[in-house]
């Protein structure tokens, strides 16, 4: 009998911290690439509860893993254990891609790539206009940060279950990137008809409509959308969500959350390995697995 061992000495790990971490395809997503492009890596999920974060960056120094992804809840929580940060992580307040550079970790927050390229077809028409951001969490931060820096909009609405979360976003964004034009609501549909119609885009950062919830939109988010607007989901299980399905039917322009999260792959991917991954290819495959 033959045995073909796939991964040797030679072999890089990468991976993705957090807590609970069993709903990351990011494993899937960067194996899948690793595979196409024919590199000696492998990327693996490791469940990190805050209390053990310390000691599991040192482990993973002291192991010469390469490079691993955060996830929920240790974006901001990883800060202070960073030798480098990045302009936009550090200004973001998260990190989502840390490096391991013979010892030093320095960090990364890929998702402000994967909200710029998934919105650049519609750069022209954010110039000057209003949007509305569901959501209050990492992945708003993101999005606003990308809004301010990269899309020139006039006014930002953000709108959360708690408005005071809200609120101390304005002001974070007000303060640390001097942008004032910033409006907080809190999340009840009966009131937001206006708010939500009058904005060009409309952004959902949060998990409503994700799978196995995947109705929730129709109950939580006011169903009145127009051909001249973009509504963009983050989420991506199921890759279509409902939100984006009323939107569409409604005549509006929808992108799907999976962009984003290849396209932020592909930039952490970049960093690990200085290769380019072969995002068309892995989109598709994502594509087909989620929707089988």
């Amino acid at each position: 009998m033959q045995i073909q061992n796939k991964f040797n000495h030679n072999t890089k790990i990468v991976g993705v911290i957090g807590h609970p971490i069993k709903h990351s395809f990011s494993p899937l997503m960067h194996n899948i690439a690793f595979e196409l492009s024919g590199l000696n890596y492998i990327y693996l999920p490791f469940d990190v509860p805050p209390s053990a974060l310390k000691d599991s960056l040192r482990g993973m120094i002291a192991l010469g893993i390469k490079g691993f992804n955060v996830t929920i809840p240790l974006k901001e929580k990883v800060l202070p254990h960073l030798k480098d940060i990045s302009e936009e992580a550090s200004i973001i307040g998260a990190v989502n891609t840390i490096v391991n550079d013979d010892g030093i970790l320095r960090g990364y927050n890929t998702d402000v790539l994967g909200v710029i390229e998934s919105l650049l077809p519609y750069k022209d028409d954010l110039q000057g206009a209003t949007v509305t951001v569901i959501g209050a969490g990492g992945a708003s931060r993101s999005v606003i940060y990308s809004l301010i820096r990269n899309f020139k909009v006039e006014r930002i609405n953000i709108v959360n279950r708690t408005e005071q979360l809200a609120e101390s976003l304005k002001d974070y964004f007000s303060t640390k990137m001097l942008f004032s034009n910033i409006k907080s609501y809190p999340l009840v549909p009966p009131d937001l008809v206006d708010v939500f119609r009058n904005s060009k885009l409309i952004v959902n950062t949060t998990s409503i409509g994700m799978y196995p919830d995947v109705d929730d939109a129709a109950t939580t988010i006011p169903e009145s959308f127009t051909k001249d607007q973009i509504v963009f989901d983050v989420v991506y299980t199921p890759v279509k969500t409902k939100l984006l399905k009323i939107a569409e039917s409604q005549g509006a322009s929808i992108i799907t959350g999976l962009k984003m999260f290849v396209e932020q792959g592909a930039k952490s991917y970049e960093i690990w390995t200085g290769e380019q991954m072969p995002k068309e290819k892995v989109f598709k495959a994502l594509e087909s697995y989620l929707l089988s």
